[in-house]
């Protein structure tokens, strides 16, 4: 009997995100939506048996994530309201199913770092005095006390050591190019900037030593991102990479005599453990990409996420003494490899000769039938696609799609001078590989070169929003910006003051480069606009704000251009009440936005 493959169906495969140990690495959390919706899951690593804690109360969408206390018994996580990311920090006992909230700051967003080492206080960033700053919370009567005061944003990595410094990843330059290690005594009494490479390289820590003297980095001075171990007495650094491909640290052994990176190499994510006295390295090969990797059981095992083109979302333990793995939670459904379509990895030439990397899905291809075809632009800029299950590439493939997902320049993943050329440039040669994707597709022979239509979410949308516009001229039939920005300028006046560093970051100021702003946004050249676009947008979204989809309908309609779904100059306009910038992590909220995609699409091209 044959097996009815829906979007229903493919949009249900259930996902997890955000594993993480407890202090003594026997037990597992994580979030996972097999119940259409996030909830927090524990996993005892010996018997391997797992368990549902919460019922509900998680938000929607997960944009925080939590920390477990030194007890084992609690953890802290985030609720906003709506997706509108103002998240306030609750204490969860796992055992009572009991929840306190610890933080009550509706105008501000709040991300829980770390427990104290004395398991009293709890580390975490918050804007509620403006920029996104360190603070540190006595749990027990609630007293805050700020403990950073910089006017640009301490997001990233922070942990606190044994030694009474908590440490941070921050860039006190507007130089992107350049990131450092920073530490503050827990108390705010000294700063000191621990590790810089260069002032010109993103230099981070990604975990502390037992001890507290070791600190596990990455730093891409040398034009790949290199993994080594920086000692904070001697002040010297080991490096482990040997500079071929992208490596980033993740965590040292309980025992610190090992560390967990992870190499990326052609949009594959492998897991390497390197001893730290020899240098040595071991290396665990399989398709396809592995994450959130830890170790467990006193050091003897790696717990991960794996996925691959045809396998979704699998728990995964490796035994490093025997070398084996064990899927300790394999994919939700009865679909199997043979019900899913293979992903190609190619890369095609731009505009200026650079090669761009890609994944290709398609269809069950007929001989001499043509198929309509779609460009998937990523969110970032600075995201990546990889080699892994992808559910929207499956679903428009069952649907008689080739969807074509580029690595466009300012892409991770393929070293330091490619991801930094779109700097000052966002919307310039990053659209030009954009373009140059459509003219890939059109040289296929199974693809209609009529057919070809773009989407994306976030930047993903914004480019949309740009290659309808300003490059109306490639001849795209249609597209889907999805939480998209239509103008740099009016989101930044919208923005949290981190986002709006981050801007000034990319594309210097707009008072500095205002030329530039008004010419990379797509409401500047909206008179050019050809194809049907459809916008989708939640009310709510602190990152893209519905005003960006909003003022682009309403300067269409000034144009003469009509709401519909069906003839020239007409444009398609959805927004949801609850939600922010998007919530692709619930299962409900996926299959609605799927479906929508789908609906446009398959009239439109």
């Amino acid at each position: 009997m044959t097996k009815e493959i829906t979007v229903e169906k493919l949009a249900s495969i259930p996902s997890m995100m955000m594993l993480k140990t407890n202090k003594e690495k026997n037990l597992l959390g994580f979030y996972w939506n097999k119940t259409k919706r996030n909830e927090f899951y524990i996993l005892d690593l010996e018997s391997l048996d797992y368990k549902q804690v919460t019922e509900g109360e998680l938000p929607r969408a997960i944009r925080a994530g939590y920390v477990w206390l030194q007890d084992s018994k609690h953890i802290t996580y985030t609720r906003d309201k709506d997706g509108n990311e103002m998240h306030d920090i609750f204490l969860f006992n796992i055992e009572t199913k009991e929840s306190i909230q610890l933080t009550k700051t509706p105008e501000a967003q709040e991300y829980p770092h770390e427990i104290s080492p004395d398991g009293k206080s709890l580390l975490f960033a918050s804007t509620r005095n403006g920029q996104l700053n360190l603070f540190i919370m006595d749990i027990e009567c609630k007293e805050i006390k700020q403990l950073t005061a910089h006017d640009k944003p301490t997001w990233g990595k922070a942990s606190w050591s044994k030694n009474g410094w908590v440490y941070y990843n921050f860039n006190d330059t507007y130089n992107i190019k350049n990131s450092d290690v920073w530490a503050i005594k827990e108390d705010g009494s000294e700063t000191d900037l621990v590790f810089r490479v260069s002032d010109a390289s993103n230099d981070q820590f990604s975990d502390i030593s037992e001890d507290g003297r070791y600190l596990a980095v990455t730093s891409d001075n040398s034009g790949v991102s290199q993994a080594g171990i920086f000692d904070t007495v001697t002040k010297e650094v080991k490096w482990l990479s040997d500079g071929k491909y992208e490596e980033f640290a993740v965590e040292f052994s309980k025992d610190g005599k090992k560390l967990v990176v992870l190499q990326n190499k052609e949009a594959e994510m492998r897991p390497i453990i390197y001893d730290l006295e020899t240098g040595e390295k071991k290396e665990l090969n399989f398709e396809g990409i592995a994450y959130y990797t830890q170790f467990a059981l006193n050091d003897k095992y790696l717990i991960y996420l794996r996925s691959a083109p045809k396998m979704p979302t699998s728990l995964a333990i490796y035994n490093l003494e025997t070398d084996e793995e064990k899927i300790i939670i394999p994919p939700q459904t009865d679909l199997t490899e043979e019900d899913f379509y293979d992903m190609k990895y190619i890369k095609y030439p731009s505009f200026d000769g650079i090669e761009i990397a890609a994944t290709l899905t398609t269809p069950k291809l007929e001989k001499g039938k043509k198929y309509p075809a779609l460009v998937h632009v990523h969110g970032g800029p600075t995201g990546q696609y990889y080699r892994m299950f992808d559910i929207m590439s499956q679903v428009f493939a069952h649907e008689g799609f080739v969807i074509l997902c580029p690595n466009i320049r300012g892409s991770t993943g393929y070293g330091k001078k490619f991801q930094e050329m779109n700097l000052m440039d966002w919307g310039g040669g990053d659209a030009q590989d954009v373009v140059y994707a459509k003219k890939y597709l059109e040289k296929l022979e199974y693809v209609d070169p009529e057919k070809i239509g773009v989407f994306g979410g976030s930047y993903g949308g914004y480019m949309t929003f740009l290659q309808l516009t300003k490059y109306a001229d490639a001849g795209w039939k249609a597209g889907s910006a999805w939480i998209g920005i239509s103008h740099l300028k009016t989101m930044y006046d919208k923005s949290q003051p981190h986002f709006k560093f981050f801007l000034n970051q990319h594309m210097g100021t707009y008072e500095e480069n205002k030329e530039l702003w008004e010419d990379r946004s797509a409401l500047t050249h909206i008179e050019k606009i050809k194809a049907p676009i459809q916008m989708i947008h939640g009310v709510n979204d602190p990152r893209c704000p519905v005003e960006e989809s909003r003022q682009f309908r309403d300067k269409l309609i000034e144009l003469g251009w009509k709401e519909g779904k069906e003839g020239d100059k007409t444009f398609e306009y959805v927004e949801f009440e609850e939600e922010g910038h998007g919530a692709y992590s619930d299962i409900n909220m996926r299959i609605r936005t799927l479906k929508l995609f789908l609906d446009f699409f398959k009239r439109r091209l």
